[in-house]
């Protein structure tokens, strides 16, 4: 990423979103595949990463911690955050060690296919992990009898069908639709009614606040002030202050800044060595202001990221 891919036509239409999954470096690096029957369950690690399980078959029980064990059944898709996780034929039962059953295996089979379960792991590019995951909840479930799954129906049968022809390309392939299925399942949470009342991707769907957020990847080199933001969503200042930092759970300008140094961090992973103009295209007065901003919040110079990179 350079400075340059920073700025966008006027005529775009922002897509926060794609902004921060494109940034953040965000792709399907593992999809693996379950198929059981009886008695069985399988416990997987806290891990910094995002996490789908998707059901084709069957149905099974996710328990992860805080949360009441949820059944699932053919259809079902979840999001699984940085907690650890146990997906099992009765919730009740010690898990075995997922990670050591599949090893470098993308599939396992435990006695038979009366269930049959996709995974996959979504990673982002190193020390870009925290601006997504820190404003999602540790379990999103996005049920098949939802109003906007049918994409994700469509998704799954896709991906169903190219791990059973086992043809050319089929890795590619398979990786490709579980990208778009992520999308396609973020989307149809944050449609639900349980979306509309989560965080980040609350606020982009209302239509007060997505405005003002839209706004901010818009044009994140404005010099934009709480007053600004508010007149976008159309609201008073006070009121736009209290509910964007009540639903996203930080003020607006402190999420201007983290989207600003975390877009400068993905640029500076790239090669960015033009610190000024990155500096300038993000919205900082001088390079000595981003520079302390930079170092405040990771604890390294810009320059000093760049030429590790390098």
């Amino acid at each position: 990423m350079s400075s340059m891919d920073l700025s966008r036509s006027s005529k775009a239409r922002a897509d926060p979103l794609s902004d921060v999954l494109t940034a953040l470096g965000a792709n399907v690096a593992r999809c693996t595949r379950l198929e059981a029957a009886g008695e069985w369950a399988l416990s997987f690690p806290a891990r910094d990463r995002l996490k789908f399980v998707a059901l084709l078959r069957g149905s099974a029980w996710l328990v992860v911690p805080h949360e009441a064990p949820r059944r699932m059944s053919a259809g079902d898709v979840c999001l699984i955050g940085r907690v650890g996780y146990t997906v099992a034929s009765d919730p009740e039962l010690p898990p075995g060690e997922g990670q050591a059953l599949y090893g470098d295996r993308d599939e396992a089979r435990l006695g038979g296919d009366e269930t049959v379960a996709l995974g996959g792991t979504v990673t982002f590019s190193p020390g870009n992990t925290d601006f997504l995951l820190d404003m999602l909840p540790d379990l999103l479930v996005v049920p098949h009898s939802s109003p906007a799954s049918s994409s994700v129906r469509t998704i799954l049968g896709l991906l169903n069908a190219e791990a059973e022809r086992d043809a050319m390309g089929s890795r590619i392939v398979g990786s490709r639709l579980a990208d778009v299925l992520l999308v396609e399942a973020i989307r149809a949470y944050a449609e639900s009614s349980d979306g509309a009342r989560t965080g980040w991707l609350g606020a982009l769907c209302d239509a007060r606040l997505g405005r003002a957020l839209r706004a901010i990847h818009q044009d994140i080199a404005c010099q934009w002030t709480v007053a600004r933001l508010a007149g976008t969503a159309g609201m008073s200042r006070a009121a736009f202050a209290a509910a964007f930092t009540r639903q996203v759970g930080q003020p607006p300008l402190a999420y201007v800044r983290a989207w600003r140094l975390t877009l400068a961090r993905a640029a500076l992973s790239q090669g960015d060595l033009n610190i000024a103009g990155l500096a300038s295209s993000l919205g900082y007065t001088s390079q000595s202001a981003f520079t302390h901003a930079f170092r405040g919040a990771f604890g390294v110079a810009p320059k000093a990221l760049a030429r590790s990179k390098t």
